[in-house]
């Protein structure tokens, strides 16, 4: 088991507890099926203020189309690698918390991590909203995404997408609930330049990120990428 991988990304969430989101082709035939078109998302403060109301149950299968400032990218989520991950992941969705996020940790060759919320006092809201662990049942390899954790049933809001074959997590307990389908690149392209976060890099400190939010990230990080919004698929 490699110690320092799982420090790297326990200590994502860890900071977290220490500080307390087509054009149709149909023509005169009716019958022709229609190209994938993405569902507007508006922003629900009152579940983003109060995870208690994202109890939805998500699609078994579904996907979300991210907007970055680096370009698109799209995720396809099964429920059936990991039901509470995918659950958790489709109210943040439907309830607009990836708006204006950002992708505050990039380790080239491993990880990009997000779902910090920029706002502080949704960020607070989702500290302690913890989810139980779900069991492995996909590997985290290129392209997989999972929630971050500092421990057993540990998991909230941040995620990360695996850069390359990180296998080793799997033991670990990570379980991916998704997996990029489209734009990987862009994934790859995100500006990975302030590395691990502080004390021990030169990126954010995860602490401030969860009590100042995009004020903070704007002023002291001004290359980081955001995701600007994210999408439901039909």
């Amino acid at each position: 088991m490699n110690i320092r991988t799982l420090a790297l990304i326990s200590a994502a969430v860890f900071a977290s507890s220490c500080a307390n989101k087509a054009q149709e082709t149909a023509t005169a035939q009716p019958t022709q099926a229609a190209v994938t078109q993405a569902q507007e998302i508006k922003t629900d403060m009152e579940t983003l203020k109060n995870p208690a109301n994202a109890t939805e149950k998500a699609p078994e299968t579904f996907k979300v189309k991210f907007n970055t400032t680096k370009g698109d990218f799209t995720l396809e989520i099964n429920r059936s690698w990991s039901p509470l991950g995918a659950d958790r992941f489709y109210n943040l969705v439907k309830a607009g918390f990836f708006t204006d996020l950002a992708f505050f940790r990039v380790i080239e060759g491993f990880m990009v991590q997000f779902g910090i919320h920029g706002d502080p006092a949704v960020a607070s809201a989702w500290r302690g909203a913890r989810i139980k662990d779900d069991p492995v049942k996909q590997s985290n390899t290129k392209g997989y995404v999972s929630y971050a954790m500092a421990g057993p049933d540990t998991r909230t809001t941040q995620m990360f997408i695996n850069f390359g074959d990180n296998e080793r997590l799997d033991g670990m307990g990570f379980s991916p609930f998704g997996k990029v389908i489209d734009g990987m690149e862009i994934v790859e392209n995100i500006y990975s330049g302030y590395g691990e976060g502080a004390p021990s890099g030169m990126g954010p400190d995860q602490g401030r990120v969860q009590m100042q939010g995009n004020a903070y990230l704007k002023k002291d990080f001004p290359k980081m990428d955001y995701i600007k919004s994210a999408q439901l698929l039909n």
